[in-house]
């Protein structure tokens, strides 16, 4: 069984054989998300910020060479560049992504890497619980798909509150799924 495929019932996560295109109901999307990681400092804020810095740190290393300690001032700027370096791969790590998408029939998850690996499971909303891991004091710590005997982490990315509403928005979608399509009688 492979690791990207829990479920086992559809390795190449394409629509099952016996489908029916016919009914487009069942295959109505109940939930979708995507979720990223939160980055505190936009665009914006990170500019002002690196000025700040890079301003504060000219200012001290042009004081040191006035002083004649001149190899200071480089220093000064090395710890400009490593603060600059250590945001900007923050900043690339956080083009990670998780798509969920639930429909009647099938609970697809997509986790893309700050690489851009593509990882996706393909997973009958059946068969699936939602489990959690939850800290009395701090709330949902880690939330888990669950299907034959195997467990997927999901919503790594989100803190403590965004994992409860994430997972009793999934938990409602599974529920409905479960309950498969709903049909309107014309009288």
């Amino acid at each position: 069984m492979s690791s990207d495929n829990l479920s086992g019932d559809n390795p190449a996560g394409n629509p099952h054989p016996d489908a029916s295109a016919a009914d487009s109901s069942v295959d109505a999307k109940i939930f979708s998300a995507v979720l990223t990681p939160h980055r505190s400092l936009g665009p914006t804020g990170f500019l002002i910020f690196m000025l700040c810095i890079g301003g504060i740190s000219f200012t001290t290393g042009v004081f040191f060479v006035m002083l004649g300690a001149w190899p200071i001032f480089g220093f000064f700027g090395l710890d400009v560049f490593l603060v600059y370096w250590a945001f900007r791969a923050n900043y690339r790590t956080a083009r990670a992504y998780e798509e969920v998408t639930v429909t009647a029939n099938e609970l697809t998850v997509r986790q893309v890497s700050h690489r851009g690996r593509v990882r996706e499971w393909t997973l009958n909303p059946l068969w699936v619980k939602l489990d959690r891991i939850v800290h009395e004091e701090f709330g949902i710590e880690r939330l888990f798909l669950v299907s034959h005997g195997r467990r997927l982490p999901i919503a790594v990315f989100l803190g403590p509150a965004e994992k409860a509403s994430f997972a009793h928005a999934l938990s409602k979608a599974l529920g409905e799924a479960r309950r498969g399509p709903t049909r309107t009688v014309l009288e």
